[in-house]
Parts: structure tokens; C-alpha cells; sequence
């Protein structure tokens, strides 16, 4: 005989669905997520880049041989160069050769692109990584400053300098150092960076002073504001009124307490700032002549050399994807309540 059984509304809610990563640390689970998302996003960024290259009117065959190229000309070049094969054997063929280090070769000069990028990127590297470092030094020191000094005299004088910095464009900062160190009013540092061939921009640093220089000025002011606001929110929270009332020395609350807790939205802000630079480089390097990736990405459009474009390109995305990564990571490693595995 068989019995009926009883079901009630009450079922067993169903369980959290377990992803693999619950079980790592937060700085392991961080990483392995965001270096898959950057893979995938990386590659993405080359797919559109090579079709964005493929769709301009002619091709590198054209463009090397001119006008005045006949057609058996321009179908030798075109089985030479591989442009007789269809698009997806064209893609993989350069991927493939950028994954191995050897992203094609120059239409401009037939010399090999990379031959071409490493110095600039070395150039454009050290460009940014003084600028970058210098600025963030610079923008968390005024930043607590002025939260310290609030609506003093320094707080206020430092509001409508930052302010002013922050509504001028970079190519107007950068043609007022040139008058200001180079051209009419002094001229006390060379107005374009001829760095000569074979040396590096760290062998001839007073060719790096004025696009330094331009690009600090561009990125102390949001740094210092973003430091400004998270340290005096830092320092009305409950937990620093409460080291006051215990007698704790103000020195001790701001650098134990303060700082620690404001230090995190302003990596975030520093992070932006190094993403900033990466495209405000191609104006410094144009206007002052420095010979990095954005002087090298300029010459390329100019001359349709769409090898050195599609690598320059590419270079900056992967820029962009890995200062995210450490954004994120060091943000996250500055906040204790968040780096602890749970």
C-alpha cells in the first residue's frame, strides 16, 4: 500500500551557489579575477584594433608603393605581406607574432616594430614613472596639509592655485614652461627634448625636466583634493574623536589613524592619475618633441604605418589593464578590514 506523503510550502532554501575563488584570500581571489577579465579584455582590445586598422580606406600595399603602383606591383606586395589571406589568418598571424615578440615590421622604413618601441617605451616609461611618482608624493603631502590647515590661509591659497591648474589644458601648461624656462623669459632649460639616438631619457635628465614638469602639474591637483577630503573625513569619524578623548597625541592620531584610513580612496585617484598619463603623454611628447610611445604613435598615423599603430595601441590598452589590476590590488591591501580573509 502506498502512502501519500505530506508536503508542506516550507521547502529547504536553495544554497548559495560556491564559486571557486570564496575559498582564497581576497588578494589571491582579486588577482586571479581581474588578470582573467584583463586577458580576455586585452584580447577583445586587439580584435578591435585590428579591424579598426583594416577598414581604412586602401591598404599597407598601397600605401608603401604610392600612386603610382601597378596592379601586378600591388598583388606581389600583397602575397609578400600576407594581405592576400583572409582576415582571421591575418589577425592571428600578427597576434600571434606580438605574443612571440615580434609584432611585424615598420611600412614606413621596413625596420622592425619593435626595434622602434623599445626605446620609446623605456622613454615614455620613465617619463611617466617620474611624473607619476612625483606627483602622488606631492599631491598626498599637500593633500594632508591643507586637511590639517583646513579653511587656513595655506588650505585656501592652495584651493584656487589647484583649481586653476585643473581648468588649463595640458598643451597651455606646457607652452608656459616653454616661455617661462626655455624661449622669452628665461632660458634656463632646453624647450624640446632632442634626446639623441641611443640614449636613454634617464642619460639626459634636463631633457626630462619640462615634460616632467607638465605632466606633475596636471596631476598633483586631483591627488591633493581627493587626499584633502578622505583625511578631514578621516579625521571628523568617531574612532579619532574618541583617541582625543583618550589623550592620544595628535601627531599619533594622524599618522596611525588618519592617514591610514584616507590613504585608500586616494590610491584609487593616483591610480586614475597614471591612467591620465598614459594618454596625456602622446600631447607632451608631441609638443616637446620627446622621442617616447606617444611621439612614436603621432609619426605613425601621420605616416599610415599601421603595424607601429596597431602595437602602440595595444601597448597602452595593456598599460590601462595592469595599473587597474594594481589599483585595485594595492587599494585593497590598504584597507585592513578588506585584506583580512574571512
Amino acid at each position: 500500500m502506498e502512502t501519500a506523503v505530506e508536503t508542506t510550502g516550507d521547502t529547504p532554501a536553495p544554497a548559495l551557489q560556491h564559486k571557486p575563488w570564496d575559498d582564497l584570500h581576497p588578494v589571491l581571489a582579486l588577482v586571479g579575477r581581474r588578470t582573467l577579465a584583463g586577458i580576455v579584455t586585452l584580447v577583445v582590445v586587439s580584435l578591435l584594433v585590428f579591424l579598426a586598422t583594416e577598414v581604412l580606406p586602401g591598404n599597407a600595399a598601397y600605401a608603401i608603393l604610392g600612386h603610382n603602383a601597378t596592379p601586378a606591383t600591388l598583388r606581389a606586395l600583397e602575397r609578400q605581406l600576407g594581405l592576400d589571406r583572409s582576415l582571421p589568418s591575418q589577425y592571428w598571424h600578427w597576434f600571434s607574432g606580438v605574443l612571440t615578440g615580434h609584432p611585424g615590421t615598420s611600412l614606413a622604413n621596413g625596420q622592425s616594430v619593435w626595434s622602434q618601441a623599445e626605446p620609446a617605451l623605456i622613454n615614455s616609461a620613465v617619463l611617466i614613472a617620474v611624473s607619476g611618482v612625483t606627483g602622488s608624493v606631492l599631491g598626498v603631502i599637500l593633500g594632508a596639509i591643507a586637511a590639517l590647515r583646513r579653511d587656513g590661509w595655506f588650505d585656501r591659497a592652495f584651493s584656487v592655485v589647484t583649481l586653476a591648474a585643473m581648468s588649463l589644458p595640458l598643451f597651455v601648461i606646457a607652452v608656459t614652461l616653454i616661455i617661462l624656462f626655455a624661449t622669452t623669459v628665461t632660458h634656463i632649460l632646453p624647450g624640446v627634448s632632442s634626446i639623441p639616438p641611443g640614449t636613454y631619457a634617464w642619460q639626459a635628465p634636463k631633457y626630462l625636466i619640462l615634460p616632467a614638469l607638465t605632466l606633475i602639474i596636471v596631476v598633483v591637483p586631483y591627488i591633493q583634493r581627493m587626499m584633502r577630503g578622505a583625511t578631514i573625513e578621516a579625521l571628523e569619524s568617531d574612532y579619532v574623536e574618541m583617541a582625543l578623548l583618550k589623550g592620544v597625541p595628535p601627531r599619533r592620531i594622524l599618522f596611525v589613524h588618519a592617514l591610514p584610513n584616507a590613504i585608500a580612496p586616494t590610491i584609487q585617484a593616483i591610480g586614475l592619475n597614471f591612467l591620465f598619463l598614459a594618454g596625456g603623454i602622446v600631447v607632451v611628447e608631441y609638443i616637446f618633441n620627446f622621442p617616447g610611445i606617444g611621439q612614436l604613435l603621432v609619426n605613425a598615423v601621420s605616416d599610415r604605418d599601421i603595424p607601429v599603430i596597431q602595437f602602440t595601441v595595444l601597448v597602452l590598452a595593456a598599460f590601462y589593464l595592469v595599473v587597474n589590476i594594481v589599483t585595485d590590488i594595492v587599494a585593497l591591501l590598504a584597507t585592513p578590514r578588506r585584506r583580512v580573509a574571512r
